[in-house]
């Protein structure tokens, strides 16, 4: 039996709620100090109403860039990370809908640009999970969902945002611990982080001439809306206690990677996987 970690708890709807999480996530990173290593810059953040996205929108913009956050249908919770953006001096626009729409990716990049006056760091984030603990039981629905979420998302939203990426610009996705590990009862959600991860690294060869570099983050267990939506109390409780500090990670302890590989700190980076998850051992 792992030690409790978290209080336990349950939300009914995926992507859920950051300000219903007990204990809320740490995105602040408040001995975070900005240099101005990415002034003047124009980001969009899919997934950047809560978690990991609103660090990441967080730190950006701490940073110098104005940010762009898109996300699903949670209001509230995208409006106090437009208020956090802002308050670090920079401008943040909000674009709600579904990434596994094809339309709406192309009128989200369109309405970045629009809004920003172009783009040059694109962060593919957005991303949802179903836990069935039968393969069998996978739905074709939710199947297709994850796919449609997680990775097909990122297909679109890179190839309409490309036009708009010159030399310089950076794409940071995000994959997953369990796309080198595996994760017994999230299989379609482990097999999209793969294709994240692979689709990351041949990418990143497809545009270096372009000069437009492509890295990753994998993330260990983080404690963001998605746990608590996902996963029952009993799991919940023990969440990241397996870990080798055995914790879950806050998202301000993933962001300054986002920083790290959108800023020119990594301008001999491209094609790699950062990984931020606590002391798991992966291979890859």
């Amino acid at each position: 039996m792992t030690s409790s970690t978290m209080p336990p708890q349950h939300q009914g709807d995926q992507p859920g709620s950051e300000r219903e999480m007990d204990p809320a996530p740490r995105y602040a990173a408040e001995w975070y100090r900005g240099t101005e290593k990415l002034a003047g810059r124009r980001a969009l953040v899919t997934g950047g109403d809560s978690g990991i996205g609103r660090a990441v929108a967080i730190l950006f913009a701490r940073e110098g860039a104005d940010v762009v956050v898109a996300y699903l249908d949670e209001h509230e919770d995208a409006a106090e990370t437009k208020r956090l953006v802002e308050a670090e001096g920079r401008t943040c626009h909000l674009v709600a809908g579904d990434v596994g729409d094809i339309a709406y990716c192309e009128r989200l990049v369109a309405e970045a640009v629009e809004r920003l006056g172009g783009l040059d760091l694109l962060v593919n984030n957005a991303a949802e999970q179903h836990v069935e603990e039968n393969f069998e039981d996978i739905s074709p629905e939710n199947l297709e969902r994850t796919f449609r979420t997680n990775i097909l998302s990122m297909f679109h939203i890179t190839r309409t945002a490309l036009p708009h990426l010159g030399e310089g610009s950076t794409i940071i996705n995000t994959t997953s611990v369990v796309s080198y590990k595996g994760k017994p009862e999230l299989v379609d959600y482990a097999a999209t982080k793969g294709a994240i991860t692979t689709f990351t690294r041949s990418l990143a060869l497809q545009l270096a001439d372009r000069g437009i570099r492509v890295n990753a983050v994998a993330p260990g267990p983080i404690w963001t809306p998605l746990i608590p939506a996902t996963f029952s109390e009993e799991d919940v409780a023990e969440f990241g206690a397996s870990s080798a500090l055995g914790r879950p990670g806050q998202p301000e302890e993933l962001s300054p990677a986002y920083v790290y590989l959108a800023s020119r700190d990594s301008s001999y980076v491209t094609g790699q996987v950062i990984h931020v998850n606590g002391g798991e051992v992966v291979n890859g």
